[in-house]
């Protein structure tokens, strides 16, 4: 299902795309696994934990929680969802990082938290994805350069044209959403001030009520508003279009090189036994190739990037060299606004 823009700005109340919640039904086997569990043990025991560095109701909860609800019966267990907000998930990540590596506690982490917040904290809080045993890649979620419908902006050229100096709005210090614009304002010559908000939705908040001239969101949060003709998508910042939004140009497209997505993974604790990581992988594998969870994955515009461990720990890494050498070389302050 694609969803296209709809630039008219007279319409309004185009309902919300993002998914409550979702129930997804496998035919898998459950059972436990003996012999997992740094104690020996069997394995599942109990629950299983699916931590969460973000807000409920954002693109990572959901996520966690469509993989959750879709694993249960694979594994035979709950796998509740908790939520423990703050420092661009490095809270969640550290807590992880202290549990017993048995397989009983595992995070939805967000590249940006590995290769972008570094560019922006002291090296000792800085989140490194090779700490962590990685157990699948997710998904894709492309960022979008906004502004407000009644903007003077309808396309990028416009932007880079006006000469004015632009606040953009960012959904934190050491975000993608700061990374992308910096790298396109550095790049285009655009003048512009970073907005720190907490999250996308006051990020949002804060374009239609024109307090920033534009801002980078994940394109899940933004839709409803686009499609609303509330906003106006500028550009996204994927190699290429995204595939919902097919009339908006790349920045890579327009000769800027800005390549920022979030990308997710579920991981465990460093030490976590292979057999049961692979017990995992193999839940949550299931879950991917489910009709349910594709459809999910369709309504919250999220393309799969479902990568195998040792692939996705090199590509998130590679990322954060990226990144690191763009900052250095356009002279970029990350930690700007902290």
């Amino acid at each position: 299902m694609t969803h296209m823009p709809h630039r008219s700005r007279a319409r309004r109340g185009a309902a919300p795309v993002l998914a409550a919640g979702l129930t997804v039904s496998l035919a898998a086997c459950g059972g436990n696994l003996s012999g997992g569990g740094s104690a020996g043990g069997e394995f599942p025991r109990g629950p299983i934990t699916v931590m969460v560095g973000q807000d409920p109701g954002g693109s990572t909860d959901l996520i966690a929680r469509a993989l959750a609800d879709g694993a249960q019966e694979g594994l035979g267990v709950a796998l509740p969802v908790v939520n423990t907000p703050g420092a661009n998930g490095a809270l969640a990540a550290n807590e992880l990082a202290s549990q017993e590596p048995d397989g009983q506690n595992l995070l939805v982490i967000n590249a940006s938290l590995t290769a972008i917040t570094p560019l922006a904290v002291s090296e000792e809080e800085a989140v490194d994805i090779a700490d962590y045993e990685v157990v699948t890649g997710v998904s894709r979620d492309d960022y979008v350069l906004v502004t407000a419908a009644s903007s003077d902006y309808d396309t990028l050229q416009d932007l880079v044209d006006s000469g004015d100096e632009v606040d953009y709005g960012t959904t934190g210090v050491g975000t993608g959403s700061q990374l992308s614009q910096a790298l396109l304002f550095e790049q285009a010559g655009i003048p512009g001030t970073p907005v720190p908000f907490d999250g996308g939705s006051p990020t949002l908040t804060a374009v239609l009520g024109e307090q920033v001239d534009v801002a980078s969101v994940q394109l899940g949060e933004a839709i409803a508003q686009i499609e609303a003709g509330e906003i106006t998508p500028l550009a996204t910042f994927a190699e290429e279009r995204n595939q919902y939004l097919p009339d908006v140009p790349s920045a890579v497209e327009a000769g800027y090189d800005v390549r920022v997505s979030q990308y997710r993974a579920v991981v465990a604790p460093q030490g976590t036994p292979e057999e049961v990581v692979e017990r995992l992988r193999t839940a949550f594998t299931e879950v991917f190739a489910s009709d349910a969870y594709q459809e999910f994955n369709e309504n919250n515009l999220l393309t799969p990037h479902e990568l195998e461990p040792a692939e996705l720990t090199e590509e998130w890494s590679s990322f954060a060299q990226e990144y690191a050498s763009m900052v250095e070389e356009y002279g970029i302050d990350m930690g700007e606004g902290r």
